[in-house]
């Protein structure tokens, strides 16, 4: 149940020319590989594309450092101490040394890179150095950085080129006051005051990064409240971490133009205000690079923001053209473009393949604290189009939270009216990334709350409040298992 199986005018491509060697372009790959196929990567910037070399890895490892900081810088109140203890002299604020903290992931994020080059190579794949169109029916034309120009020939075809950060007419990037996601490893101080343009995942991420690292930062939100694409509740609870940590929120407005001054930027509102700092980080969305591929001539429809069109089982419009990743338009995550890569290959393979189900997908945002869905959210429950019963379970309650000094966070676990089966959850807390994967689990698999609920946990343990959450949810179902 849930596969889709065709077998009519179905073939498995001897050859297959995958165009980004982003997270869809390169697992496809190695699935393909694995199974037989001439694969050739056409890459222009570097394997792992800019998951790794400019967006996910770098600016996961900022946050990484600045969680490291956050901890340091807190462990007074766990009674710990720095320094000479004869003086009585004791050292407790962190700093950063920003350009070590780039210097590293910069390096991070090299390194990534050539170890996915370098499993791709051991695994047969042909790597190509170069930029690449479409070439009908199913082959590409590369060009290489000596402006040579050749073709790889291809039976099936996977578009994975990405997307790149959007840039507004009146507000743009000079790499050096005003920033782009792309740009923002490139200084070697931590910024005065940071001002943040974009209140979505990454200006989230990005301002509380900031904040932890030392600067001061101010975040310009078009809407009332941050991350207005996530939980509420959740939103709630990282504003007032916002306003602990001193990030300032400049609500309900956006950025008209961002300009360079004598020292710094000058950020000028719809409402009228003017905001001034030191450096200012765009983060707008981006657009996908599907501009100037070949997309039109071989057949392949995109929408009206450019991105390619794609069914659940990643086909374009096109024959034997399939496409995966930012670039098509589904949920902007490396393990979705992963995922739709992966299908990519089985579907053209000629196997059962199971369709991409975006309900099913966990995420997270990296702010402090993380923040992590899966499944149905509040939104779609308080609107109606899913009957659920809802769990919230405030951490300050658990244990392991105390002992780890954790001020704010919470799990909430949606389960289907009637039935008890797991459809949705939200976790929000440190490392709220690892522990969204067994309630994602449960929403994958249909599992029951009581499921949950009887499984043991580790005591003291954060996981521990999952389990709570889930048996306060055990009195508002009935599990049909009862009747058995």
């Amino acid at each position: 149940m849930g596969h889709v199986t065709t077998h009519a005018k179905r073939f498995a491509p001897d050859r297959i020319a995958i165009l980004g060697g982003g997270p869809g372009g390169y697992e496809a790959a190695m699935v393909a590989a694995d199974a037989g196929a001439e694969v050739t990567v056409v890459e222009e910037k570097g394997l792992g594309g800019s998951a790794v070399l400019t967006d996910v890895v770098p600016s996961k490892t900022l946050v990484a450092t600045a969680d490291a900081m956050r901890r340091v810088n807190a462990s007074t109140s766990f009674g710990v101490r720095f320094g000479s203890h004869e003086d009585d002299h004791y050292e407790t604020e962190a700093w950063a040394d920003f350009s070590k903290v780039n210097e590293r992931l910069l390096k991070l994020a090299q390194t990534q890179s050539r170890d996915i080059h370098a499993s791709l190579t051991a695994a047969g794949v042909r790597i190509v150095s170069g930029r690449g169109r479409l070439l009908p029916p199913t082959s590409l034309e590369v060009t290489d950085a000596g402006g040579d120009t050749f073709v790889v020939e291809a039976d099936a075809v996977i578009i994975a080129t990405g997307a790149h950060p959007r840039e507004l007419e009146t507000a743009k990037p000079d790499g050096e006051r005003i920033l782009n996601w792309t740009q923002a490893y490139n200084l070697t101080d931590v910024p005065e005051h940071m001002i943040v343009v974009g209140s979505g995942v990454t200006g989230a991420e990005f301002a509380s990064a900031y904040r932890r690292l030392g600067a001061d930062v101010t975040l310009v939100s078009s809407r009332e409240q941050v991350l207005p694409g996530e939980d509420s509740d959740a939103a709630s609870v990282l504003e007032n971490a916002f306003a602990r940590v001193g990030v300032k929120v400049a609500a309900k407005s956006r950025a008209q133009s961002v300009e360079r001054t004598d020292d710094g930027v000058s950020v000028r509102l719809t409402d009228g205000r003017v905001l001034t700092g030191s450096h200012c980080l765009m983060a707008v969305g981006g657009i996908p690079n599907t501009a100037g591929i070949g997309l039109e001539e071989a057949g392949v429809e995109t929408t009206e923001s450019g991105h390619i069109r794609v069914d659940t089982v990643s086909r374009t419009t096109a024959t034997n053209i399939y496409a995966a990743g930012d670039c098509t338009g589904m949920l902007p995550l490396a393990s979705v473009a992963a995922m739709q890569g992966r299908i990519a290959v089985a579907h053209m393979q000629g196997g059962a393949v199971k369709p991409l189900q975006l309900h099913r997908v966990s995420s997270n945002v990296f702010t402090s604290p993380e923040i992590a869905t899966v499944g149905v959210t509040q939104a779609q429950v308080d609107s109606g189009k899913y009957q659920a019963d809802v769990a919230k379970l405030d951490l300050t309650t658990n244990p392991r939270a105390k002992m780890m000094n954790i001020r704010e966070g919470f799990v909430k676990i949606f389960s289907r009216r009637g039935s008890g089966t797991v459809i949705g959850a939200v976790v929000v807390a440190p490392r709220a990334s690892e522990l969204i994967f067994p309630l994602a689990l449960a929403v994958t698999h249909k599992l029951h709350v009581d499921d949950v609920a009887s499984t043991f946990t580790v005591y003291p343990s954060l996981s521990g409040s999952l389990s709570e959450a889930a048996r306060r949810l055990h009195l508002h179902t009935v599990d049909p298992r009862d009747d058995d």
